[in-house]
């Protein structure tokens, strides 16, 4: 994750919005998006969430009813949710947060084709991680994650 691009709108104010489920962002170019728990769970930028490249993806399922427990601020670029699920490794910097509301729409419906070309359903469980597979905590399974990519 590079924090931000030269000239790209910041947040001007963020407002959790528990009851909804959504994360209120408005930008300096007059934007304002409310995204929801959700997407930003299924669309983690953490190594757990997008893998170490191009196919590693993990597709994530039962994340609907997913809340944000606290909303950390790192540095001058980015937010750190923790999420009710126990996720923490994501590191949301003010561009990703900014594609994620302008391309929430085509971005829902990516997750909703990943969902039936794997024959799962938005709310099944979350399948069991193989033999080997860490403890769900990102790289190494030392609980800390690789931060975004």
């Amino acid at each position: 994750m590079a924090g931000l691009t030269a000239g790209a709108p910041t947040p001007q104010s963020i407002t959790v919005h528990g009851a909804s489920r959504v994360l209120e962002v408005a930008f300096s170019d007059g934007a304002v998006f409310r995204i929801p728990f959700e997407l930003m769970r299924v669309y983690s930028p953490s190594a757990e969430v997008q893998g170490h490249g191009p196919g590693q993806e993990v597709l994530q399922t039962g994340k609907r009813a997913v809340t944000l427990l606290s909303l950390e601020p790192v540095g001058n670029y980015a937010v750190k949710p923790t999420f009710s699920d126990g996720h923490d490794s994501g590191i949301f910097s003010w561009d990703y947060l900014y594609q994620l509301g302008r391309e929430e729409a085509a971005l829902w419906a990516d997750y909703e084709a990943r969902l039936q070309a794997a024959g799962v359903d938005r709310d099944a469980p979350m399948a069991p991680k193989a033999a080997g597979g860490g403890h769900g905590h990102g790289c190494g399974g030392h609980g800390h994650g690789c931060g975004g990519h």
